[in-house]
């Protein structure tokens, strides 16, 4: 049944009791938000949140809540009279509510990058604030950027006091990045007026934070009293550590793993932590709780049975094996790209049952498609089956989990990782971390945060390590006939070379790939010589483009794959399979 939402249908007390004249509580675009999804749910059936517009939003809205939607979205000072430029895209069907009551003009201007055409507004300002709104309600992902100019030519203007806090300022010019987490998309048309001026880069995931009209989503999955989406990681020692995560219904507030040596009666417990996480979107589960319970002082080669829980319900019991104390050869599986994908899930259940040895898992990025949906995340853990609830899995985050700029932050409530990666606030713990696993080292690396930022860690932990294989996981392929990753071959790259890295894994591109060994970008006579490159994709795929690559050993342009590495001292033996678990791919390399 369709619903058409209309104001005389909401003209009851229970509306006009939400539109009480209070100043909002915290005076921030996300606290009005969080408030008024709160209130729309109890307002409206479900149904009738699809047919939200804008006009009823703006009804639904006090005035002090649409004033700190006006003017607390960008805020900063200048000391001088200054003009506002708000570059908006012109197939944006809705301009932002307050653009033109706030005093900006629209100007016969326009502003192009490669994709988009963007139409100038502008405003003048004294010396002192300038506040400005949110970009809609309708989450239109080319969201505005602007620029700041003196008004009087020639005086250069000191910008101080930006919130937010981390937004990226650059020179408007040809050439320059629209959006600070697409610097492929450059500006190709500048009005002459607005060239120097100060640039005022974009993130395209800011479009989500007033976010309400078809906004609101549904989990198949929501969260009960029964703990459900166990998973295995570590975050210290594998020989001696585990960690389990699960998730519950938010009314759940406690959480315990009790463990046991197999074969035995003596049953040990951890306490967990938990976590509550929200996405005020998803209307049949806005709030789960995350428990993480960190297992130490095992004992090395050892096989534990497990069970999490309380007294509101128990999982089924599951076992893991701690790493040995001594190099014995060990193998794991890694996936390109799964995307929260039911075809990825039915290979990798199988993977299980073909491969009950492997020490662990790893996926390359892009574990869903819009990390900041838990719905997606659901859906992930659905269709694995419980098989990290077996194995664990040791991921890095992909372009997609750290979605539009604004972060993983749902992909860190996930997981419980190492904390050892690069010791600045431009790369989140456990984004980037390494691990050593018997005679192997592995580099897990977040490609979507800043090369450089990660350059000298990386140099750190590969000068430092022993082992006698280096392994390192990346989102972005440095080589790919898509996207050049020049700089993640020139940083990066040379250092594989220098320290020799033998396999590099990654995503992003969706098909398969093993280059050629690599040194100093080219290709080589031996795997002792080299690097190997590799991409795989875990989901179904398809290239119909598909130009030569010199650099290439084995390419396939569909999917999906696995791969399965098993290490026995110094020798790998590399083998990729299809979903029909037929080999596509091997190599055996002995050092």
């Amino acid at each position: 049944m369709k619903f058409t939402l209309t104001l005389p249908l909401l003209v009851s007390g229970l509306f006009f009791s939400c539109q009480k004249e209070s100043q909002p509580a915290d005076n921030t675009v996300k606290a009005v938000m969080d408030g008024a999804v709160t209130r729309l749910y109890q307002t409206l059936q479900p149904e009738q949140l699809d047919t939200i517009s804008q006009a009823y939003v703006l009804q639904f809205l006090t005035e002090p809540e649409k004033k700190v939607l006006a003017t607390q979205y960008i805020t900063f000072e200048v000391d001088q009279p200054v003009t506002v430029s708000i570059m908006r895209h012109q197939d944006q069907k809705i301009p932002p509510f307050w653009l033109k009551t706030s005093g900006f003009k629209k100007t016969k201007l326009v502003v192009k990058n490669e994709e988009y055409t963007y139409e100038v507004w502008q405003k003048p300002f004294e010396a002192g604030n300038v506040e400005l709104g949110i970009n809609g309600f309708d989450k239109h992902r080319p969201v505005y950027f602007i620029s700041v100019g003196p008004q009087k030519p020639g005086n250069p203007v000191t910008i101080t006091n930006v919130f937010p806090a981390d937004q990226t300022l650059a020179i408007l010019r040809l050439g320059a990045f629209t959006y600070h987490d697409w610097s492929d998309l450059t500006l190709t048309d500048v009005p002459a007026s607005l060239r120097g001026q100060t640039l005022f880069q974009t993130i395209r995931g800011r479009a989500r934070e007033a976010h309400l009209i078809g906004a609101f989503r549904k989990t198949s999955t929501p969260a009960t009293a029964q703990p459900d989406q166990v998973l295995q990681t570590w975050s210290g020692d594998a020989a001696t550590t585990r960690d389990i995560q699960w998730r519950t219904a938010a009314t759940v507030s406690d959480g315990l793993v009790q463990y046991w040596p197999l074969g035995t009666t003596d049953t040990l417990s951890a306490t967990a932590s938990v976590f509550k996480m929200e996405d005020r979107l998803l209307q049949n589960d806005r709030y789960a709780n995350r428990f993480t319970a960190k297992l130490t002082g095992l004992k090395a080669g050892s096989t534990y049975g497990y069970r999490v829980g309380s007294k509101t319900g128990w999982s089924k019991t599951a076992t893991f094996k701690t790493q040995a104390a001594a190099p014995e050869g060990f193998s794991f599986i890694w996936f390109g790209d799964t995307h929260k994908s039911p075809d990825w899930g039915a290979m990798a259940q199988q993977t299980v049952r073909r491969h009950p040895e492997i020490a662990f898992y790893s996926i390359a990025g892009d574990l869903v498609s819009t990390g900041l949906h838990r719905d997606e995340w659901d859906e992930l853990w659905q269709y694995s089956g419980g098989i990290f609830a077996q194995k664990p899995l040791m991921p890095i985050p992909g372009n997609h989990d750290s979605q539009d700029g604004l972060g993983a932050g749902m992909y860190r409530e996930m997981f419980s990782l190492p904390k050892n990666g690069p010791k600045t606030a431009d790369v989140p713990a456990e984004q980037t971390y390494a691990f050593t696993y018997q005679n192997a080292l592995f580099l897990m690396i977040d490609a979507t945060s800043p090369i450089e930022a990660q350059t000298a860690w990386i140099q750190e932990q590969l000068a430092n390590s022993k082992a006698d294989w280096k392994f390192a996981f990346f989102h972005f392929p440095p080589y790919n006939f898509e996207e050049d990753y020049a700089d993640i071959r020139r940083q990066w790259g040379r250092l594989f070379d220098q320290y020799h890295v033998d396999m590099v894994m990654s995503g992003h591109v969706h098909y398969y790939l093993r280059t050629k060994p690599m040194l100093a970008e080219k290709p080589v006579s031996s795997p002792l010589k080299g690097t190997i490159y590799t991409i795989s994709i875990g989901i179904p795929s398809h290239h119909e483009d598909w130009p030569d690559e010199p650099y290439a050993q084995v390419r396939y342009n569909d999917g999906p794959f696995y791969q399965h590495l098993k290490i026995d001292g110094k020798k790998l033996v590399y083998t990729v399979y299809d979903k029909d678990s037929r080999v596509k791919d091997a190599l055996t390399i002995t050092k």
